[in-house]
């Protein structure tokens, strides 16, 4: 027993010094699109999901499409729970292991795990207990209402899962392990597809038919990602032994803050947009919806290149191989700008049939065409933004990457929301995101450029 013992812990170290080797040799560019491929796969099935779940749900009319877009608030919520332990732990452990440090890692791991469910069960009591408020308060009308109701109830059934979900995806990521977290949403995303399929039209069972499907695939996708962790692929591991209420549990929360309020503010700009959409009726606030889940298509292309970056930013940064992280920093800047250029382009043509896969409404097309390619034609800005924010997380510059965050969810978007909407009405809702996506790039070159300013320029 004790040869096997001292044979797994030398498998172990074998594994993790690989790793090292891998993220801190292979040549950037390569190392970057290897992690980013998953990565972008992943986002675009679950973009292309939801888009999906739109389609299906708008086919019960605009009120049901309404509610989509109104729960869509509050699951922006649960993932910020989820990214703000996710990233917290997974940007220390990025670092810690170009320390090779792994059991400290080992703790950040356990504890963001343990931390996401216990917060999103306690999350999900609580709103169970106040639903009613908690719809009204997300912007739902008399008529939406009754959808959103029985959709959110079986969101939140789920939730702990849900939340955790998105915890080990992104610690996988930083880990460098991309692809389990691609096979994890990929698979719920899959099921979800087909669930919706089965019970909405199978079964004839409408809008919760939508709710069952999500819940069914939200606790699949929770096993699928979960596996990696208990089979030894990956060199964190999960155990209620390492969960540490310490400084551990603080550095999780003040390095995963970025994400909670990038998270947090975007549902609140997601909640505003639904209040101020509310004048112009159901069709405004279901037209808004579909550009939000199209238009994430693209923004799910720089998310997904940036997290290729995040674990090479984290390892490179820990190990010192600052010429490294310049490198990988320009090269990720360059390559999401070419992609969601191209794909906004093609988005901006096809505008007015993408909305109507999901509504065959007039007034929504009108509504909704306009907003889509406002939005696209501000999108040369987003990767340059969300890149040099990722970068100033994944360091550990926490204030500046919390303000970025802010900037980009919502401290710009909000007020612009507020002010564009008195003085344009309609016309201000439509055009308040692609204006946030231009102002937004002033702080983030401010903040970027300062970074580096004190940044070595070559390894050491």
């Amino acid at each position: 027993m004790k040869f096997n013992k001292r044979d797994r812990v030398i498998q172990n170290s074998s594994k993790t010094n690989s790793q090292f080797e891998k993220m801190t040799k292979t040549p950037v560019q390569k190392l970057i699109v290897q992690l980013a491929v998953p990565s972008i796969i992943s986002m675009l099935v679950t973009t292309v999901y939801n888009l999906v779940d739109t389609a299906f749900v708008g086919t019960l009319g605009n009120s049901a499409s309404g509610a989509i877009g109104i729960v869509f608030g509050f699951m922006s919520i649960l993932q910020a729970i989820g990214f703000l332990f996710g990233q917290g732990s997974g940007s220390v452990i990025s670092r810690l292991l170009g320390q090779r440090k792994t059991s400290e890692a080992t703790e950040y791991a356990s504890t963001g795990f343990f931390l996401a469910f216990f917060i999103a069960a306690i999350v999900s009591v609580l709103s169970f207990i106040f639903l009613d408020d908690i719809i009204l308060f997300l912007g739902s009308t008399d008529t939406i209402a009754p959808y959103a109701k029985i959709y959110i109830g079986y969101i939140l059934s789920t939730a702990p899962f849900q939340v955790v979900s998105f915890t080990m995806n992104n610690i996988l990521r930083y880990e460098g392990k991309a692809f389990y977290g691609m096979i994890g949403l990929f698979s719920g995303a899959i099921i979800n597809i087909a669930g919706d399929a089965i019970f909405m039209f199978g079964m004839n069972m409408g809008i919760k038919g939508a709710g069952l499907s999500t819940a069914i695939s939200q606790f699949l996708s929770f096993v699928f990602l979960l596996i990696p962790f208990l089979t030894g692929k990956t060199q964190t591991k999960l155990s209620i032994i390492n969960f540490k209420v310490n400084k551990i549990m603080i550095d999780i929360f003040t390095t995963g803050a970025p994400s909670l309020i990038r998270q947090g503010i975007n549902s609140v700009s997601t909640i505003l947009l639904n209040f101020v959409s509310k004048p112009y009726g159901d069709e405004a606030i279901a037209a808004m919806s579909i550009v939000s889940r199209i238009f994430f298509f693209v923004v799910s292309i720089a998310i997904g290149v940036g997290q290729g970056f995040q674990p090479v930013s984290g390892f490179n940064y820990g190990a010192k191989k600052f010429g490294r992280l310049r490198k990988a920093y320009g090269f990720t800047i360059l390559l999401s700008t070419i992609l969601v250029t191209i794909f906004g382009i093609i988005i901006f043509i096809l505008a007015p049939q993408l909305v109507k896969l999901f509504r065959d409404d007039d007034e929504v097309i009108k509504i909704a065409v306009f907003a889509l390619r406002f939005q696209c034609a501000g999108i040369i800005f987003l990767p340059y933004c969300m890149t040099s924010e990722m970068m100033l997380q994944t360091t550990g510059q926490k204030i500046q990457a919390s303000f970025l965050s802010a900037c980009r969810s919502g401290l710009v978007l909000i007020p612009l929301l507020i002010i564009l909407v008195h003085f344009f009405g309609l016309l201000g809702i439509q055009t308040a995101q692609g204006c946030a996506f231009v102002l937004t790039t002033i702080p983030t070159a401010i903040m970027a450029i300062s970074f580096f300013n004190k940044t070595p320029k070559i390894d050491e």
